[in-house]
């Protein structure tokens, strides 16, 4: 624990919300150790019955993990402080951010007039022109889509849904690697992680069998170009999986298909394989433009009507001005036209990487089938590698953000690598590595 930090308090509230108040302000930083349940009492003069009850508090919340004998330390990603991406150094490529080439997304319209009404939105949340839309959205890939509703972007839906069907202390699985964002979300609400290793076509049967094993309450999965491996289910594993998760019908899986329309071709679903529980969740933020938080869910009816009615007492709809915006953006032909552009571009970059590197020999997870915005790159060691190509010129992610008990990697975004850059950073990296191995030994 950093010396400069002292926690007060004489009750369990009171302790618990001096740690807080110490990760929050940053005098307690991941990894830090708190004093052992004993010692503390004794500093404090109150029971070990006290400061066990508020670190049990703070564990549930994802403040603090417990490590055996390690004892009990800040979290990585504490609820109270989500890890955010550093800021690029001035005069690096920026190949770190996750996000879409801005040349491929549209200049956003909002609706010229818009009429006031008389009251709230609730009793007709969602606009009919893009309820139909959404609907032809899903189904086209064979998602069954006679219920629709609709989110303030990915994350949000899945937060809703996983706080109204799961209680604190319920177990999630999640692939590993993962998307960063939504490691940070699960223990935030006060959920464990189980998690799942992913390979080439997604998450592995063996894994998740282990965790449904182990009593997971729900499953939160990408389809396709998953975060950050750029994997996609074959067919076979689709079946693989389905059949595992019907032996479970109570538990909840939620497709979160993000990268809808930038993947490549589509990729078998779990959503479409008549599951008992389940959503999916689509966004427009890659497609269209990260400021459109707006995100559309097809799913179970008893789903739906839990996350529309969590919904109906917090924020209520989905501004009808953003959803105006939208379906102007679904019904122009040019900007489906720049969507198509940007799929081919990207898909043009990330091979021109991944062929590259290969020539080094160089391998990347998932293997050239991958798609997606990103590329992920097992390393031996994640700091000397980012820090050697930022010595280059070149800004990558270290792998830690994505990761849990899966190997270290970065993660690569060539979005904005343009196919003749891919060989000059294939040839830095494979001069990083080979730096990397003469100086830690592998």
């Amino acid at each position: 624990m950093a010396t400069q930090y002292s926690i007060h308090g004489t009750t369990a509230k009171g302790i618990a919300a001096s740690v807080e108040r110490g990760v929050t302000e940053g005098e307690l930083a991941p990894g830090d150790a708190l004093p052992p349940v004993r010692r503390l009492a004794d500093e404090l003069g109150i029971s070990a019955g006290t400061v066990a009850t508020a670190y049990k508090e703070l564990r549930r919340r994802g403040l603090v993990v417990t490590r055996g004998r390690g004892g009990t330390v800040v979290a990585e990603a504490p609820s109270v402080a989500s890890r955010r991406p550093p800021r690029v150094p001035p005069g690096l490529v920026d190949l770190a951010s996750g996000l879409p080439d801005p040349a491929f997304l549209p200049v956003l319209r909002p609706p010229a007039e818009v009429r006031p009404v008389y009251g709230s939105h609730r009793a007709v949340p969602r606009l009919a022109a893009l309820e139909e839309l959404t609907r032809a959205w899903f189904a086209r890939d064979g998602v069954p889509a006679e219920r629709v509703t609709f989110a303030h972007g990915a994350l949000d839906c899945v937060a809703r849904l996983l706080s109204v069907e799961l209680r604190p202390g319920d177990a999630v699985a999640v692939e590993d690697p993962g998307f960063h964002h939504l490691l940070d979300l699960v223990p935030a609400l006060g959920l464990r992680i189980v998690p799942v290793a992913v390979d080439g076509e997604g998450m592995t049967p063996e894994a998740l069998r282990a965790a449904l094993r182990a009593g997971v309450r729900a499953v939160v999965c990408s389809p396709r170009a998953q975060c950050p491996t750029g994997a996609s289910f074959s067919l076979g594993r689709r079946d693989e999986l389905v059949a595992l998760l019907r032996e479970f019908p109570e538990v909840l899986v939620v497709e979160d298909d993000y990268n809808v329309e930038l993947a490549g071709p589509v990729a078998p679903t779990l959503a479409a394989a008549g599951l008992e529980r389940w959503a999916q969740v689509r966004t427009v933020s890659k497609r269209l433009g990260v400021d459109l938080r707006w995100a559309g869910v097809a799913g179970d009816p008893v789903t739906l009507a839990r996350h529309d009615g969590r919904m109906l007492m917090t924020s209520g709809w989905v501004s009808h001005v953003l959803q105006e915006t939208v379906v102007g953006l679904f019904s122009d032909s040019a900007v489906a036209g720049l969507v198509a552009a940007g799929e081919a571009v990207y898909a043009e970059r990330r091979a021109a990487l991944v062929d590259a590197l290969g020539a080094y020999g160089v391998g990347v997870g998932g293997g050239r089938s991958a798609s997606g915005l990103n590329v992920w790159v097992p390393v031996g060691d994640e700091s000397a590698v980012v820090n050697g190509l930022r010595t280059r010129g070149w800004w990558v992610a270290a792998g830690a953000r994505f990761r849990i008990a899966s190997p270290t990697a970065v993660r690569i975004t060539t979005a904005t690598l343009g196919v003749g850059e891919a060989g000059r950073l294939a040839s830095d990296f494979a001069d990083v590595l080979g730096e990397a191995q003469a100086t830690y030994g592998g």
